[in-house]
């Protein structure tokens, strides 16, 4: 196993999660150590809390810095959303709490994004 740094910034220069990776609402474990891989791309995520005058169209923001997950049951509290196109959002499995990500069904793989959970 990798040693770890003081910060994670070191962890994607690596490729991999050093840490585990928990929800930032909850504190539960998302990703053990050493099991996702860093990925780095534009995604149109939903907010996390939605603005309640407009439930048309849920608010997004651009999300760049993922950890990708290639088999689901790698996860250890996630839970995954109904179909939306060719996506599912992820969410805490234990606090509801998400968007934290989402599942690409055309690739099969899964993108926890960065800024959505914490890492120790």
């Amino acid at each position: 196993m990798p040693v770890c740094s003081e910060n994670y910034e070191s962890e994607i220069a690596e490729g991999r999660n050093c840490r585990s990776v928990k929800c930032k609402f909850c504190g539960s474990v998302i990703l053990s150590p050493s099991t996702a891989t860093f990925a780095s791309f534009e995604f149109q995520l939903p907010l996390i809390r939605q603005n309640k005058s407009n439930e048309t169209e849920p608010e997004t923001e651009t999300v760049s810095f993922f950890w990708s997950v290639s088999d689901m049951y790698t996860f250890q509290n996630v839970g995954f959303s109904h179909t939306v196109g060719n996506n599912k959002y992820l969410a805490c499995a234990d606090c509801e709490a998400g968007p934290i990500g989402y599942h690409d069904l055309t690739n099969k793989t899964s993108f926890v994004a960065l800024s959505r959970v914490q890492h120790s």
